[in-house]
């Protein structure tokens, strides 16, 4: 009898490990500690600066401390404040958290989520930090306003298993894992007047068709033309033959997308395969192609001195290593902003299991104003299909959004 209880108490045990890794694996996936994590904080326990147009606010304890964090949730409370951005006090959350996105996260998932914080992270006693947000507009009220607005009533997405095609349950389980937990269309979807995700699911032809943010270009994930290889690479890696990622996708890359399963990694790549191209919104006002000084011809002088170590004479780059700037987003995308961020102020990629981080240095200081102009124009002439000069004044202006 007594082998017998053993074994029992054994089984429930590896099956509430089993739930709780997979509330880790959504956790992850989710990107929950990327928001939640203050640099030299305590993991969960909130304090990150996010700007916005109306002042800067901060993430949020979601540690299971009584006091400071969310140890006094119900499950119905967790599930509101993830699905519906509603917290537990009945003030509604500003939708810096995904919770559009949430909306869609199945049952199971959202229960093991709720399992894993409160029995798997460690409590933070950290207070929450105010929100640097003028009183005269710190209101919360008009948030539900927004929210009857722009969300749809919580529907949780199937998650990839009815569907009796494999191809087509492999898609379909990617669409959960993008348009749900991944909330890739926080960063990927242009957003409205009222700072809204213009959609929220791949049938509109808006979703994932590119935006700029906090001066990076989140491109387009809609028909790239990438491979089902490129793309499992880049959100297991942080880069592939052709590309690399950068900015704040660099922190997607080593706090979630690393951790994804193979299995899942590739259902995000088919699914995205799938999405048929949109054109991208433009994103500079008075793009042209029709004429070039000679600031590109002055700009082969300086890549080929400063860049062509590392990208190659042709803009070919090293494979898994520099990425090659031909067809790269980059250089492909009409607005010049992302493409002089990385060279004033550098970029390095992320660091992941089994791949060291590839860093690219700033140029600002070491190269004068002119060759940054003539250089951003040679690349995007030789390989971004001619999106126009940048005259001098363009890239004067471009400073205090890149600083």
């Amino acid at each position: 009898m007594r082998n017998v209880t053993v074994l029992v108490a054994c089984l429930f045990s590896a099956t509430v490990s089993a739930a709780d890794s997979h509330g880790e694996y959504i956790a992850r996936i989710s990107d929950c500690v990327a928001c939640h994590t203050a640099e030299g904080g305590d993991a969960m326990a909130g304090g990150k600066k996010f700007p916005t147009p109306v002042g800067d606010i901060f993430s949020t304890n979601i540690t299971p401390d009584k006091t400071h964090g969310i140890g006094n949730y119900s499950y119905e409370d967790f599930e509101k404040a993830v699905r519906q951005g509603i917290a537990k006090d009945g003030h509604p959350l500003y939708p810096a958290m995904p919770y559009p996105s949430y909306a869609k996260l199945s049952d199971e998932d959202v229960q093991a989520l709720y399992r894993y914080f409160m029995h798997d992270v460690t409590p933070s006693a950290t207070a929450n930090k105010e929100n640097e947000i003028p009183w005269l507009i710190s209101a919360r009220w008009p948030l539900h306003i927004w929210n009857w607005l722009f969300t749809d009533a919580p529907a949780t997405a199937a998650v990839g298993s009815n569907s009796t095609d494999a191809s087509a349950a492999r898609i379909q389980r990617g669409a959960y894992l993008v348009e749900g937990p991944g909330h890739c269309g926080s960063c990927h979807t242009p957003r409205g007047m009222a700072m809204n995700e213009k959609a929220y699911t791949h049938a509109d032809a808006q979703y994932l068709s590119g935006a700029m943010i906090d001066g990076w270009y989140a491109p387009s994930l809609r028909g790239t033309g990438m491979s089902e290889q490129e793309l499992t690479s880049l959100l297991l890696t942080g880069k592939s033959k052709h590309a690399a990622v950068s900015g704040s996708m660099a922190e997607v890359v080593s706090e979630s997308t690393q951790y994804l399963t193979d299995e899942d990694a590739a259902a995000i790549a088919q699914y995205l395969r799938s999405l048929k191209n949109a054109k991208p919104e433009p994103t500079r006002a008075g793009t042209t192609t029709a004429s070039w000084s000679n600031s590109p011809q002055a700009g082969k002088v300086v890549y080929n001195r400063y860049c062509s170590t590392c990208h190659g004479l042709e803009g070919k780059g090293t494979d898994n290593n520099a990425p090659s700037l031909i067809h790269n987003p980059l250089v492909m995308v009409d607005d010049p902003t992302p493409l002089f961020r990385v060279i004033s102020q550098g970029a390095e990629t992320p660091t992941t299991r089994g791949n060291v981080s590839f860093k690219m240095p700033a140029y600002n200081g070491l190269l004068t104003e002119v060759e940054m102009r003539d250089v951003i124009n040679y690349v995007r002439k030789s390989w971004g299909e001619g999106n126009g000069e940048v005259s001098q004044e363009e890239l004067a202006g471009l400073k205090p959004a890149t600083h």
